[in-house]
């Protein structure tokens, strides 16, 4: 039989090792949805199309607080998560206009 203290230490292990897992397909995740969005900036300057796309900003916070509700997770969290990176990808999109 194990101490309190020893068992929380096994069980604290192994949630930072799935975090750590997490974070890395968080990352790897953001990083293909960057190369997506590079994509798209770059077809709207050749197209001559506005960086922003307010209704379908608008729809995409939508679909995601339905998500992040359907996932347990604060759908406020959600809701500034998606419009620090909406705001990422139009500063972007400026750039491939310039």
């Amino acid at each position: 039989m194990t101490d309190p203290i020893t068992r929380a230490a096994t069980l604290l292990k192994g949630h930072r090792e799935s975090i750590d897992r997490l974070d890395a397909i968080l990352v790897y995740t953001l990083g293909e949805r960057f190369k997506h969005t590079q994509a798209v900036g770059k077809l709207k300057a050749e197209h001559d199309l506005p960086p922003s796309d307010p209704a379908r900003e608008a729809a995409q916070i939508a679909r995601l607080e339905d998500l992040a509700i359907q996932a347990d997770l604060d759908p406020e969290f959600a809701k500034k998560f998606l419009n620090f990176i909406i705001a990422e990808v139009i500063q972007h999109h400026q750039k491939h206009q310039e």
